[in-house]
């Protein structure tokens, strides 16, 4: 059982909006400045060094705002940089490995992708949280099927866990997915694009 509130913003960050360190950590700190809960590292490269060095800077600067660091799709590297947490794909090994590496405090999330089966099999396995999406039309993911909005009610009232909604994501449609149940909104470039990142962070927060 995780310490943190799982409710409220899911920053992501993005290495082709965030080219190098001092980007990476300039943007995410004024995502929490403006109120981010959780903080989700995301890097696709191969570069292992630079990965792993990152995530550290990023899981001390989530430290210093009280706030989760996650790490994506990556289990060693969770555990080396001491993130507080894992998000899972359904190809990215078990809650239950997870959860033996990084502790019974940890933070463990799965994507369910449109499927309340696959959400109700990682409660049965000890996930913290389950992703569902996406909902709307994402630059990151253009080809991800899509989510419907019933799902979240439905998830809400019987998994009896925080879900996050993700794809697509934007100020424009952050209250439906509220509104139907979603416990956070996961967003990257409708935050980490915006003009004023941390003006950006606080209107997604105040939507809850």
């Amino acid at each position: 059982m995780t310490a943190y509130t799982l409710h409220g913003l899911y920053a992501i960050t993005d290495s082709n909006l965030m080219p190098d360190d001092n980007a990476l950590l300039s943007q995410v700190r004024a995502a929490l400045e403006g109120g981010a809960s959780v903080v989700q590292y995301r890097d696709k490269s191969v570069d292992s060094t630079k990965r792993l060095r990152q995530a550290t800077l990023l899981r001390e600067l989530c430290d210093e705002f009280e706030r989760p660091l996650l790490i994506n799709d990556d289990l060693p590297l969770a555990v080396a940089c001491q993130a507080q947490g894992v998000h899972l794909g359904q190809t990215d090994g078990s809650v239950a490995a997870a959860r033996a590496q990084l502790g019974a405090d940890a933070i463990i999330g799965v994507t369910c992708h449109d499927s309340l089966t696959l959400a109700l099999q990682a409660r049965a396995q000890g996930a913290d949280y389950v992703a569902f999406g996406a909902f709307f039309t994402s630059s990151t993911k253009p080809d991800a099927r899509p989510a419907p909005l019933a799902l979240l009610p439905q998830a809400a009232q019987e998994l009896g866990l925080p879900v996050v909604a993700i794809g697509g994501i934007s100020m424009d449609n952050a209250r439906q997915v509220i509104e139907a149940g979603a416990s956070m909104v996961a967003v990257i470039h409708a935050l980490f694009a915006a003009a004023d990142i941390r003006r950006q962070a606080q209107l997604f927060s105040q939507q809850f």
